[in-house]
């Protein structure tokens, strides 16, 4: 289950840029979940401020309990590719243990207004 929690922000404040970026790194952030993950809920958590945008996910980690890991395929590029793109975009990424049993993606991006 995939929960989303949105702030509210004015839609021309994210730039179609950024917006393309986030979408990006949301589906990056969530194939590591399903691929590597243990199954079961993924938290998504979208928070959008006049200043900066962020994106997290929280997945469970321990023994696999959904589809075969073969059944996601990989870019092969995963954390360093997202790393990449987050620095380009002068923003700010961790990832890693949440916990005894979960795994944390959190993305912060600069938000430039358009005006």
């Amino acid at each position: 289950m995939v929960v989303p929690e949105l702030s509210s922000v004015e839609p021309a404040q994210v730039q179609g840029t950024l917006s393309r970026a986030a979408y990006r790194i949301l589906q990056e952030a969530l194939t590591n979940a399903l691929r590597h993950g243990a199954g079961g809920p993924i938290e998504v958590r979208v928070l959008a401020a006049p200043d900066g945008l962020e994106l997290s996910v929280i997945n469970r980690t321990g023994p696999r309990t959904g589809a075969a890991v073969s059944a996601f395929p990989t870019s092969g590029h995963g954390l360093p590719g997202l790393a990449e793109r987050v620095r380009l975009l002068h923003g700010e990424i961790q990832a890693g243990p949440d916990g005894p049993q979960h795994w944390r993606l959190t993305v912060t991006l600069p938000v430039r207004s358009s005006v």
